[in-house]
């Protein structure tokens, strides 16, 4: 059976690797600056999504109130704590190599589109070992726009070679992406969703990344 798709874009926190550990901790290394709480990884991770200062902004609002003054003060002190940090509680989910190399063998090629920014999606991939997996890395600064725009993500599968496509993510803003470039979304339900993965409205659920493949089979573009 042919597979359908060229090209499998995929966001990177949440959907590749649980990155919430390393987050929190550079997140509560800035709020701690700044003279607020610290907040548990579970909560970050209902933070995630917009990027780096838009999580620092949702921090500080939690945390007290957050002013574009804080959070101006605050992002190069995120930004520095966690590039000297950025793998080390992080870890891949279970089964996502082995779904990756699946992939590969179908003559897929991976693409990374990510609110991150590009220099920090590059340098986790590189501490996790996958640069040499993607053909194409989009980050949040890459373009003027983010997600869920959808011109990182056309540029994301473009850089990778274009053709038939579909990706990867966990959020309500990987889905208003997806929706946005007229593409299927693969939902992973073990992410940093903000709400019932149910109500994304993706074009297919997985649980593991055992499930991947089969997903891609069977959704429709």
């Amino acid at each position: 059976m042919v597979f359908p798709f060229n090209v499998v874009a995929f966001d990177l926190d949440g959907t590749l690797a649980d990155t919430a550990p390393d987050l929190t901790d550079a997140l509560n290394h800035v709020l701690g600056e700044l003279g607020r709480p610290g907040i548990p990884a579970e909560t970050v991770r209902n933070l995630v999504g917009h990027g780096a200062r838009a999580l620092l902004r949702k921090g500080l609002a939690v945390t007290g109130g957050s002013t574009e003054e804080l959070v101006e003060r605050g992002f190069p002190l995120f930004m520095d704590f966690y590039g000297r940090n950025i793998c080390k509680g992080t870890a891949p989910y279970p089964g996502v190599e082995a779904a990756m190399d699946a992939l590969a063998q179908q003559g897929v090629a991976l693409a990374l589109c990510t609110n991150k920014p590009e220099s920090l999606a590059v340098q986790l991939i590189d501490a996790l070992g996958w640069r040499g997996r993607f053909r194409s890395i989009v980050g949040g600064d890459t373009l003027p726009v983010r997600k869920p725009d959808p011109a990182p993500l056309f540029k994301a599968i473009m850089d990778a070679g274009g053709g038939r496509a579909a990706f990867v993510g966990d959020s309500i803003t990987d889905a208003d992406t997806a929706r946005a470039a007229s593409l299927p979304l693969v939902a992973v339900s073990f992410g940093f969703s903000d709400r019932p993965v149910a109500e994304l409205g993706a074009s297919a659920v997985i649980d593991h990344f055992d499930e991947l493949v089969p997903a891609l089979y069977q959704v429709k573009r």
